[in-house]
């Protein structure tokens, strides 16, 4: 069976406390999202208010107080140019006028610091499935698949993949669990069923694919074989 979740996001992460950006995006990434962080307001608002007519990011996490500019004029900026866009504060704790000046201008949600990482994940899921409610993700452990952008990464970072490592690895992960044949593998991925495929030419593609999702290669333990009759894929 086929394993959804959402979502691996690509994060803005405003915020200029050094420690807090890099335990935040230590943390983003084991959950497999990209995070792409910046220090000062301008720089928020040149990233996520580009020209770009589509949206370059699924979600700003934005910390209001600012050494250069402040949390507020970022978020309405980026609620003018892209209004579905989520955006979490980041509000020193116990600063409730800052919390309702933050949803005033348009902020989804608010968490404050110090905050519990759970939470933190729990509030940016949230944020997410309401901004994008059909999108789903297919996880195979810290491997991420996004079908909808043909996308792949693994703990946050983008796996390169041909368009038939692509495939393969499709066809493995929506039979999560359950054999995959060698016969099914041609069927799907080579268009002309009466071509002669041959058999080592499945375990080239196997091979390259384990050694760019699997931690040791030489000892699987995402794509499984099964001597004989195919593979299995885990996670």
């Amino acid at each position: 069976m086929k394993e959804e979740r959402y979502v691996m996001a690509r994060i803005l992460l405003v915020e200029d406390d050094p420690i807090i950006t890099s335990s935040l995006s230590e943390l983003l990434g084991t959950e497999g999202h990209s995070v792409q962080a910046c220090t000062t307001q301008d720089e928020a608002i040149q990233l996520a208010c580009s020209s770009s007519a589509s949206n370059p990011y699924d979600l700003v996490l934005l910390d209001i107080a600012l050494a250069s500019g402040n949390g507020f004029t970022v978020c309405g900026a980026i609620k003018q140019k892209h209004p579905s866009l989520p955006v979490i504060f980041l509000t020193a704790s116990g600063d409730e006028y800052s919390t309702v000046a933050g949803l005033g201008m348009g902020a989804d949600d608010y968490i404050a610091k110090p905050f519990r990482p759970n939470e933190l994940l729990a509030r940016i899921g949230a944020a997410l499935r309401r901004s994008h409610p059909e999108h789903r993700l297919v996880q195979l452990g810290s491997v991420s698949i996004d079908p909808e952008r043909a996308y792949v990464c693994r703990e946050g970072k983008e796996l390169i993949l041909s368009a038939l490592e692509y495939r393969l690895l499709l066809l493995l992960a929506t039979h999560k669990g359950h054999l995959v044949t060698r016969d099914m593998i041609r069927e799907a991925l080579w268009d002309d069923a009466g071509a002669y495929i041959e058999e080592n030419t499945i375990s080239v593609y196997i091979k390259r694919l384990r050694n760019k999702i699997e931690k040791d290669p030489a000892h699987p333990q995402c794509i499984v074989t099964i001597r004989g009759l195919g593979y299995k894929i885990y996670g």
